[in-house]
């Protein structure tokens, strides 16, 4: 319990104080409400008692209100206080994980399903966080008022105090078996939560190529089994804690029975007045309630156990590390110095000691088969992930030399799967450049060809896109993401051929604007077409992973290796397509 409660705090962060005062408040109302039932002993005997002091009554009845008064001011500002702690303590943790997130390689994060990160940061914080306040005060109420009570106890008979103490030993094993059982299933309905999140997201997002292959139900079914396993998980969980939770329950009520039981034999005896014994049962009652709260605990508490592991399984992740003295670069060349790349969980190297220099303000295109590597240096230099041997720096400086918020900004990206986010038009190209202007961004969209297009919808550049631009067409998202990358100016350029996938009209207009957009810039392009990159200053052949030949156009076709083997079957199919089209 002590280790959740570090952990709670260490959660708080800068709320620690906070927290830890909504929780002196509870323990402070619950000591008030024992001392209110203690003051019933006295309050009690005197009633039973002839000739009635009532001045020492009135005395004793003022204390208990004037003690029911304070302790339910200190409740409302206790409920009030933890309730605003933990809305702060919400928004801090998710900010604090989203910040993580920018640390993190892009590497880890792809290993993660979508849904699991949703889920993460939606219920796993909620359950964690919100209910931190509600956790503190039912431990409060089980721990203090029953301690109280026994304290008050002691004032009738230290016999009958020490057979209530007793109950707290004999809820032990229960408890610990409650948790043990509650811990598996918390973990066990999380999982599969997340499984059926991700599900979910997978199934909606794909839904139009499963229409289209005919894999409707196929993949729904996939989906009912996630969901079927979520339902299994609840019920099962539910199930396995429902009969320590009655036993728990049991062993309180059998335990204060008992010791009521004794009360009474004392009465017999004349060892404990009548009035005593009123008061006692009204205290037992008052005893099993908390007790009595000890299976919604253990739920409670294994719920936040198994967001705090998750919240800090994220937090613990490594983050990509860089120099405290980092500087920014001063010129743009990028330069690979025997570098070797393998992707977690792979043994083959995606890349194997590449060694070469990509002069400022030049084009080179790296080409190869599927796997090559080529999409990987592009995702290296952009710190994708850290090399394993080697490395990778922008004007002679290592990349962990320099700051992730200069590395990102001397970077543009435009590829051929284009993530537009559910806002405007506008609010998506001016993610290039959060200060920009309106004038700025329409002169973005004028060099990257799409200012006449937007201008046609009805709401212009206030035009939504819907989720990843679906209400757009490829040539259309791809134009807005070269005006997002205009109007962020990056000094460096990475291309992978967004040309490759369009019909001949947006190819013509996105090439158009990828030509503005490269200028005077230092630029790598994934080419799938060795058509649109003859041009290049330089040309990278890759064949798994090492570079197998480099050159221009010209030198490579010369040389009679890979590149020309590539252009001379691009060639033919280039002719066989033409050729089939004039027999149509």
């Amino acid at each position: 319990m002590l280790k959740t409660y570090r952990r709670m705090l260490a959660v708080a962060g800068d709320y620690q104080s906070q927290l830890q005062r909504a929780i002196a408040l509870s323990i402070t109302a619950s000591i008030l409400q024992g001392l209110t039932y203690a003051l019933l002993f006295p309050l009690l005997a005197i009633l039973t008692t002839t000739p009635i002091a009532s001045h020492r009554v009135w005395l004793l009845f003022l204390s208990i209100v004037g003690l029911v008064l304070i302790e339910n001011i200190l409740r409302w500002i206790e409920l009030d206080f933890a309730w605003l702690t933990s809305i702060d303590i919400t928004q801090s943790t998710r900010i604090k994980l989203g910040n993580k997130l920018r640390q993190i390689p892009l590497e880890l994060l792809e290993q993660r399903q979508s849904g699991d990160l949703t889920n993460l940061f939606g219920n796993n914080v909620s359950n964690t966080v919100m209910w931190m306040g509600n956790l503190m005060q039912l431990v409060v109420q089980i721990i203090v008022v029953p301690i109280v009570t026994i304290l008050a106890t002691l004032w009738i008979d230290w016999r009958l105090a020490i057979a209530l103490a007793v109950i707290f030993p004999a809820t032990i094993p229960c408890f610990r078996l409650l948790r043990s059982i509650v811990s598996q299933s918390v973990r066990d309905v999380t999982h599969v939560n997340a499984t059926a999140a991700s599900l979910t997201v997978e199934y909606v997002q794909g839904l139009p190529v499963l229409r289209a292959m005919g894999q409707v139900g196929a993949m729904s079914q996939r989906l009912q089994t996630a969901i079927s396993a979520q339902e299994t998980a609840q019920v099962q969980g539910l199930s396995l804690s429902t009969v320590p939770t009655l036993f728990l329950a049991a062993i309180v009520q059998v335990g204060l029975v008992a010791v009521l039981a004794v009360g009474v034999t004392f009465v017999e005896q004349g060892n404990l007045l009548v009035a005593y014994l009123f008061t006692l049962a009204i205290i037992i009652a008052r005893f099993s309630e908390p007790l009595a709260l000890l299976g919604e605990l253990v739920a409670i508490f294994d719920l936040m156990e198994s967001g705090l592991e998750r919240i800090e399984a994220l937090m613990a992740l490594p983050a990509l590390p860089y120099a405290p003295d980092s500087t920014t670069p001063d010129r743009f060349d990028i330069t690979f110095d025997r570098v070797s790349f393998a992707y977690t969980g792979t043994e083959t190297p995606a890349v194997k000691n590449l060694c070469f220099t990509l002069p400022e303000r030049s084009l080179t295109a790296l080409v190869g088969t599927s796997g090559s590597g080529k999409t990987t240096i592009a995702k290296l230099i952009g710190r994708y992930a850290d090399a394993q041997t080697g490395t990778v720096k922008i004007g002679g400086k290592d990349l962990t030399q320099i700051a992730p918020h200069d590395l990102l900004g001397a970077i543009s990206v435009v590829f051929q799967d284009v993530y537009l986010f559910d806002g405007t038009i506008r609010e998506n190209i001016q993610m290039g450049k959060s200060t920009a202007s309106p004038a700025e961004i329409e002169a973005a969209a004028r060099a990257a060809n799409c200012h006449d297009f937007i201008c046609q919808f009805p709401q212009g550049y206030d035009t939504p896109v819907g989720e990843i631009g679906s209400t757009l067409s490829g040539g259309e998202r791809q134009r807005i993401s070269i005006a997002r990358a205009m109007l962020k100016d990056a000094p460096i350029v990475l291309l992978d051929e967004p040309t490759s996938a369009l019909d001949t009209e947006s190819e013509v207009a996105v090439q158009t604007a990828i030509d503005r957009l490269v200028s005077e810039k230092t630029v790598v392009v994934i080419a799938h077409r060795l058509s649109t990159v003859m041009g290049a200053d330089a040309i990278l052949v890759l064949q798994a992973g090492e570079i197998v030949e480099r050159g221009t156009h010209s030198q490579l076709l010369a040389a009679a290796g890979q590149y020309s083997t590539m252009w001379t079957a691009q060639q033919a199919a280039r002719s066989w397509g033409l050729s089939n089209q004039a027999k149509v």
